[in-house]
């Protein structure tokens, strides 16, 4: 069997599937690797590299496109080239199957296989697969890399004879896995971080990394049985707008990270929040690209209110694409050796083992 994989649009993801070291590990599974001349080169990874181990390469992603059994990707690949693909071959990635429901049911009425892995179920078999968390875990520490970048004042507190500079104060809005290494980011940096999540289980997770959990009296907790966060009465988001209005007047940084899988990102910090924070501040908003935690976040521009910057990107995991695309490969390998029958050299969808069942757009 094939496994191939071919460049993504550059200007909008600079991640890879295949990486040399995944590369190796598919050809000592039994499968050949075919990639286009040049695949990886902006990352470092030479062809030279890819050809001692095995791999083929070609200059025409048609011939791959065309050959392989299994492709792997980042997202979804463009109309033109789609329709290159033919039945029963298998296409995996990320690929946003709320927003992107009819391209995907298309290719499913042509019977390629499609396994989208952000729909991965939430068990400890799954762990090694499970994409989400993997990039999760890199934007929340990129997030807060930029943000101090950005920001106009010492992050630790410093004692000098010239007197005392205090440390910055960060909120971290959200408490999944971005907002947690947001939290521990923060924190190896010097800064005082508060945290807040609808979900209860994480307020441990929160004071076990040195922050500070922000709850509301009485709350409710907001976790669904998969583990994400689900939209509160209007009672809770009531009194959380309430706690949050009075903390952001005393906060330097916020890290915004709170997401509902296949809805537009809820409006957590709104515009008289903004008003109330001090000049200098600055929000990044991870949830940008779904509409963002804030009034008036926006994809790929620094927007400022009175002096308060809000920050969000469309992939902030570009400006890591070597350590992303490293996690990516291995997550899709994984996720590839548990399909994969050694013995027959073949795929076996096998519908009774729940990674398969839940991943598999039917």
């Amino acid at each position: 069997m094939i496994i191939g994989s071919i460049k993504e649009n550059l200007s909008l993801e600079k991640r890879i599937a295949i990486t040399p070291d995944i590369a190796k590990k598919y050809i000592n599974l039994g499968l050949e690797v075919f990639l286009p001349k040049n695949y990886g080169s902006y990352l470092g990874h030479k062809d030279s590299e890819y050809k001692e181990l095995g791999v083929k390469t070609s200059q025409d992603e048609k011939e791959i496109l065309s050959h392989a059994d299994i492709m792997t990707q980042l997202g979804l690949l463009s109309e033109d080239k789609v329709l290159l693909m033919k039945e029963n071959q298998t296409l995996i990635g990320v690929f946003n199957p709320y927003d992107n429901k009819e391209k995907i049911n298309s290719l499913v009425k042509r019977k390629i296989n499609v396994f989208s892995l952000e729909l991965l179920p939430r068990i400890t078999r799954a762990q090694s697969m499970d994409v989400l968390s993997s990039q999760a875990n890199l934007a929340g520490y990129k997030a807060v890399i930029e943000s101090f970048a950005n920001f106009e004042k010492a992050i630790p507190m410093m004692m000098t004879a010239a007197g005392t500079i205090p440390a910055a104060k960060v909120l971290v809005i959200g408490a999944g896995v971005a907002g947690l290494q947001a939290i521990a980011t923060a924190k190896r940096m010097g800064a005082i971080v508060f945290a807040t999540d609808v979900r209860m289980a994480s307020k441990e997770q929160v004071e076990s990394l040195g922050g500070k959990f922000l709850t509301i009296e009485g709350t409710e907790n907001l976790e669904t049985k998969s583990g994400y966060a689900k939209e509160g009465s209007e009672d809770f988001k009531k009194k959380q707008e309430e706690l949050l209005s009075e903390t952001l007047k005393k906060i330097d940084i916020v890290i915004c990270t709170a997401l509902i899988p296949g809805k537009k990102a809820p409006v957590i910090i709104k515009d008289n929040m903004i008003n109330n924070m001090q000049a200098g501040s600055i929000i990044y908003d991870l949830a940008a690209v779904q509409g963002g935690n804030t009034a008036f976040s926006q994809v790929n521009k620094v927007v400022d209110k009175g002096g308060v910057r809000i920050m969000g990107e469309a992939n902030i995991l570009n400006k890591l694409p070597i350590s992303a695309s490293s996690l990516y490969a291995k997550n899709i390998f994984n996720f590839v050796a548990n399909l994969y029958d050694k013995e027959k050299k073949t795929i076996n969808i096998n519908l009774e083992d729940e990674i398969i069942e839940k991943t598999l757009i039917k």
